[in-house]
């Protein structure tokens, strides 16, 4: 039986011819951790619990302060001082009362990743690489699909890792990129990126379409530009490869 009983029903009714009744059991049945309920978490969250997950794992450590309004959309002004998984959880019970939402306000640290409740995949909405790095690593580790997005300005992207098939995130950035200060992010950009990582998670589930693995995609909302990268896994890298 799904976790989520509701997928038979009304709600998933304009979805069921896309991904099909079998498509839509899978996803009332799958469990899926999202790091970081930020500009890009927000709406991986929200997509995901409206089209019927069976259960959201929330990990983010942070508060929600009003310099977040402008991408976070998840939050709102009467979350303020709240922290975020607790604004998440209440919003998306309200959105979907069906969906399992399981609240970790935790920082993402080496030590308590073995903590972590098992899961199916993993999706990092991340703002720094050793933060990504770490949970790549866990990631491949356990075996569990990761997909990776960022997003800086109006520009965004993201990949899909499937352990033991495709590059890791490490073999895609085999160093940190230099980091930037005060990074500034547009809402429609963090959306958009955000929005794609949802969609990654739902194809995988359901069997639709092409995952984003072995490529990095790439957009840029200025030009309205998407470009795909096919990326390499490396036999050198420290995380998947043979040293």
């Amino acid at each position: 039986m799904s976790k989520n009983k509701d997928h038979g029903e009304e709600r998933f009714s304009r979805q069921l011819g896309v991904i099909g009744p079998e498509g839509q059991e899978e996803l009332g049945e799958a469990t899926v951790t999202v790091v970081g309920l930020g500009g890009l978490g927000s709406p991986v969250v929200f997509y995901l619990a409206a089209a019927g997950i069976g259960e959201l794992v929330l990990v983010d450590h942070d508060e929600v302060a009003r310099s977040n309004l402008n991408r976070q959309i998840i939050h709102g002004e009467k979350d303020l001082g709240k922290t975020k998984t607790l604004s998440a959880r209440e919003t998306l019970k309200d959105l979907n009362s069906q969906v399992e939402v399981n609240s970790l306000t935790m920082e993402l640290k080496r030590k308590d990743l073995a903590g972590l409740p098992e899961t199916d995949l993993i999706i990092g909405a991340l703002d720094n690489f050793q933060a990504r790095y770490l949970l790549n690593e866990f990631a491949v580790s356990e075996g569990v699909p990761f997909v990776h997005g960022a997003v800086e300005g109006f520009r965004g992207q993201l990949a899909t890792i499937m352990p033991g098939e495709t590059p890791c995130l490490r073999c895609i950035f085999p160093e940190e990129p230099p980091k930037v200060d005060d990074l500034q992010v547009m809402g429609p950009a963090a959306g958009v990126t955000g929005a794609l990582m949802a969609s990654e998670a739902i194809k995988y589930f359901t069997g639709s379409g092409t995952l984003a693995a072995g490529e990095l995609v790439l957009l840029d909302l200025t030009e309205n530009e998407f470009d795909k990268i096919a990326v390499s896994k490396s036999e050198e890298c420290p995380t998947c490869g043979n040293n």
